[in-house]
């Protein structure tokens, strides 16, 4: 809070004649010089109490007053005329008083002014300053008018030698000013010139990094697509192979010998794996294509940790101890239980692969960081570590650390750059913290709420992770027609097919399905739906337009991903994924109301079969 100002009042006076008019003039001069008032500041208040007195000389009852004010910004001379009657300051006088002091105030009522000038710090304080100016006042002595003539004139003199000073170094700092004016001018045109030589290259290249960027996002959608596509072709002929290699190894199958099981079962592993690479190559390029949505729900994290323990023990080789927390945490986790399992095997699997001895730990804790909960799961190994200046290489796609890292490990170079993608499709981070020969730590830091409230699943991973539907009571078919292009397919077909009816019938050739669907009359109806013209759609096109095929049930195969079948032509007919069907999912879906609304059902009821034609 600022204080109030402090008045100190040093000298008074009635102005009656010219002679008070000076003597006041004298002391002001005085008052100044013990103030630290020198110079400029001196001339200019003196001289214009000098006019103003003058000015107002045969007002009634003029007086004059000196003192000093102490504020907050500092000390002031002030000098103050009053007198009664109806006699104003002159204009003239008023505005030189104005232009120049540092203050000049008049009274409301018209009958007084106060002119101030500041003094400048000289260390003292108020009451040192006053005690100076009463002390000066002391010494003035009577006014001699000769006298004060020539103090006037000195005075004027020392003013008019001031102004001529002051006058020659503005003529040379404008001298000066000119001069650099003119070289300023000359390096304005070049600068100028410069920029728009400069501004025309930014913009080619700016057109040219414009070019560079459109190329790289059809690059990157290019290999998206080949991604997708590739992934695609290759899922059907491995799901073929998968199925095959377990019809061999089934128990009702010829008997193998001991080396014929082992090299079977290494396909059957072999093509797990591949199945696994595959899918992972898919996940990887509907992330990046955002068309992979996470599917919110409550999260039960002890039994999902729980089942990676189980899971993941497998992969732990000897001199290794696994830990997984069993967390008891008061915050609900709101997220997508598949992606988040994904995330955490694909972290945990690399801490296993990297680790020869030691541990690995999973700990998860939750925090709350600006009004909201978070979790932090953080896995630990003592593996062989990172080099510093590669860990954020190893977020690249296939991208594998050299040396040590690599031998005896395979691997794609995708496991972290899909977890960390993963992670941040749930809202999240995940970072990486490394140094060879001592570890490394990841964290993923997921907040407990959706980002976003509700959003439609499009799960990652291999179509068998759907969950299994009961398989409803069994009701055995007369006869069965399967339409596929695939002869793989439909050897791996077959089994489930003589479980599931009496006889089946398989087409190889859709141009002549409708003519022999017609002809057998058949019991149920299994559509590929990816084949050369007509494919399954136009092939359940012409079924519902034949007044006496409508009426069979119908269930189609696939290998693509769900968001690329078009549900709206399939006319609510249930789709099952070609990996790791079974006898109890074909009941399931051809039995009225068995179907799972265009989700693949599992089950492990199996029928007896017989015969099979071929047309």
């Amino acid at each position: 809070m600022n204080e109030a100002p402090v008045a100190y009042e040093l000298y008074a006076t009635a102005l009656e004649d010219q002679q008070s008019v000076l003597m006041m003039r004298r002391c002001l001069q005085a008052v100044c010089r013990a103030a630290g008032v020198q110079g400029s500041a001196l001339v200019r208040m003196a001289t214009v109490l000098s006019e103003a007195g003058q000015d107002l000389l045969g007002a009634e009852r003029l007086s004059g007053r000196l003192g000093l004010v102490a504020t907050a910004g500092g000390l002031r001379v002030r000098a103050r005329l009053t007198w009664s009657g109806p006699r104003p300051l002159t204009r003239g006088v008023a505005a030189a008083a104005e232009r120049l002091l540092d203050e000049v105030t008049f009274a409301p009522d018209g009958r007084g002014v106060t002119l101030a000038q500041r003094a400048p710090a000289t260390g003292q304080g108020p009451d040192e300053v006053a005690a100076a100016c009463r002390a000066a006042l002391q010494t003035v002595d009577g006014v001699d008018l000769g006298e004060v003539l020539r103090l006037q004139n000195r005075n004027l003199l020392a003013a008019l030698e001031e102004s001529r000073t002051q006058q020659d170094e503005m003529t040379r700092l404008n001298a000066e000013l000119e001069e650099t004016n003119s070289g300023v001018v000359a390096m304005y045109s070049e600068l100028a010139r410069e920029l728009e030589e400069t501004n025309s290259g930014v913009v080619a290249l700016y057109a040219e990094l414009e070019d560079k960027s459109r190329q790289l996002r059809e690059a990157s959608e290019s290999k998206t697509r080949f991604w997708a596509n590739v992934s695609h072709e290759l899922r059907s002929p491995i799901n073929s192979v998968i199925a095959l290699a377990r019809l061999l190894l089934a128990p009702e199958s010829e008997r193998l010998t001991d080396e014929q099981r082992q090299q079977i079962t290494m396909i059957s592993a072999s093509g797990t794996t591949m199945l696994a690479l595959v899918e992972e190559l898919l996940d990887v390029a509907k992330a990046e294509s955002g068309r992979l949505d996470p599917h919110w729900a409550p999260v039960d994290l002890r039994t999902l940790l729980h089942l990676l323990r189980g899971t993941m023990q497998g992969m732990t080789r000897a001199g290794v101890a696994l830990r997984i927390a069993d967390p008891q945490l008061p915050v609900e986790l709101i997220s997508d239980e598949v992606i988040l399992t994904r995330v955490l095997r694909n972290i945990l699997s690399n801490a296993l692969k990297f680790t020869e001895h030691g541990e690995v730990d999973l700990e998860v804790a939750a925090e709350r960081r600006e009004e909201t909960d978070w979790f932090v799961l953080s896995v630990r190994d003592t593996g062989v570590g990172i080099p510093e200046d590669q860990v954020e290489k190893v977020f690249e796609e296939f991208y594998q650390v050299r040396g040590q890292h690599q031998r005896g490990r395979a691997g794609t170079g995708l496991g972290l750059p899909y977890a960390r993608r993963l992670t941040s499709i749930l809202g999240g981070r995940l970072g990486l913290t490394s140094r060879p020969g001592h570890g490394t730590l990841v964290t993923v830091e997921l907040p407990a709420r959706p980002p976003v409230p509700e959003a439609t699943a499009d799960r990652p991973g291999p179509a068998a992770e759907g969950g299994a539907a009961a398989a409803p009571s069994r009701r055995p078919f007369a006869s069965v027609v399967v339409v596929d292009d695939d002869p793989a397919s439909l050897a791996a077909l077959r089994p489930l097919l003589r479980e599931l009816a009496d006889r089946h019938t398989e087409i190889s050739d859709s141009g002549n399905a409708l003519d022999t669907i017609r002809r057998l009359r058949p019991d149920a109806v299994v559509v590929d739906l990816m084949m050369p013209a007509p494919d399954g759609y136009a092939l359940l096109a012409a079924l519902d337009a034949d007044p006496d095929t409508a009426p069979l049930p119908v269930v189609v195969l696939t290998s693509a991903e769900p968001h690329e079948v078009d549900r709206a032509r399939l006319r609510g007919r249930t789709i099952l994924s070609k990996a790791h069907l079974t006898t109890a999912a074909l009941t399931a879906a051809l039995t009225p109301g068995g179907g799972a609304d265009g989700e693949e059902s599992a089950g492990a009821a199996r029928t007896s079969g017989k015969d099979v034609d071929q047309p």
